[in-house]
């Protein structure tokens, strides 16, 4: 691609690694490319951070069409900026793009995008443990019109921002809501895409959860309210006897990379590990029999985020004595080892951002 730069005339001040929290600060920059139906994609460009004008008919503020992904760069202790399987962020993107009647992109030109961007503020990534740049592409419909059908125009955009832990609670162990009376997604639906709706959905139960004293929601299927799919922000997994077992994708979860990427990291260190319908009462029943080992969940904000303890139905199941347990750790260690360059990455899945 050949992407036109404009300068910003005032940049802002850097903030401090304790005052970052998460998404509350962006950068100076932003990347901004167009489609129309007669032309494709065109005139990719960095300009300026800044609010973006829309007719208040545009189609996305009506009918949500409308995805976005999540990733994030890292600085590595000899000063290098890593992404973590960024092509895995093009890769579904697209996907959603597909779900959602959106023009799909070139997956070079996305991560193009991305890499020029980084390289461009690469002075705003952090260095302090736990912190990184995150990064959120997305892309919104943009025709003007009151009707229900899919846009001709669209706008792909990518903000950044310096992030810390995602939960206030840091790598504590979290509690949670396992929500019966609301539903996120069923099979047939959008909930494998990262759609802006299904964020949506998910608010009145993320709200009664905190009222709950909980984090975060995890999920039950949308027809017989019986087996986990996910928490609000993650992928999860429960390890029962030994084994770690996570919700298989039957179309209504996220198909997370930081969720792959820790299967692949289980198996490689000799776990047995189960993608399958895992219903609550299996739970609850491990639970009783002393069975349940270990649960975490899995996503780009969070990392690796330990589950403590689950509330449902009124009563409160500690798992693992609320303490972070060997198999969350190694996991987290690991993970965050790798995406920062702290570890060596046998894997391959850090890009450089040159």
């Amino acid at each position: 691609m050949n992407i036109s730069f404009t300068k910003s005339g005032r940049l802002k001040p850097k903030p401090s690694s304790e005052a970052l929290g998460f998404g509350k600060l962006t950068t100076d920059y932003m990347f901004i490319m167009d489609y129309d139906a007669g032309r494709g994609w065109y005139d990719p460009k960095i300009v300026p951070y800044s609010p973006i004008p829309l007719d208040p008919s545009t189609c996305v503020l009506h009918y949500g069409q409308g995805i976005f992904e999540g990733l994030k760069a890292y600085r590595s202790p000899d000063g290098r900026v890593l992404l973590f399987r960024p092509e895995e962020n093009a890769r579904r993107l697209n996907n959603s793009c597909d779900r959602t009647c959106i023009p799909p992109l070139d997956e070079n030109d996305i991560l193009e995008a991305i890499t020029e961007l980084v390289r461009l503020e690469k002075d705003w990534i952090p260095s302090a443990e736990g912190t990184s740049l995150y990064i959120r592409p997305f892309i919104i419909a943009t025709d003007p019109f009151l009707g229900v059908h899919p846009s001709r125009t669209y706008m792909f955009i990518i903000i950044l921002g310096p992030v810390g832990n995602y939960y206030p609670t840091g790598i504590n162990p979290i509690k949670i809501l396992v929500e019966d009376e609301y539903v996120r997604a069923v099979a047939g639906g959008t909930g494998e895409a990262k759609t802006m709706g299904n964020y949506a959905a998910s608010l009145k139960a993320q709200d009664k959860a905190e009222k709950l004293g909980c984090i975060q929601v995890l999920w039950l299927d949308g027809i017989h309210r019986k087996y986990v799919e996910e928490v609000g922000s993650m992928n999860v997994f429960f390890k029962i006897g030994g084994k770690v077992i996570t919700p298989a994708l039957s179309g209504s979860i996220l198909p997370g990379i930081t969720r792959m990427s820790s299967m692949e990291l289980l198996k490689k260190h000799g776990y047995g590990v189960e993608e399958r319908a895992l219903s609550i009462d299996e739970i609850l029943h491990a639970h009783k029999t002393g069975t349940l080992e270990e649960s975490f969940g899995t996503g780009t904000a969070a990392v690796i985020s330990p589950i403590g303890e689950l509330l449902y139905k009124g009563s409160n199941y500690m798992v693992n004595n609320g303490a972070i347990g060997p198999v969350t750790s190694m996991l987290y260690d690991t993970l965050t080892g790798i995406q920062s360059g702290r570890l060596p990455d046998e894997f391959g899945w850090t890009f450089e951002v040159k």
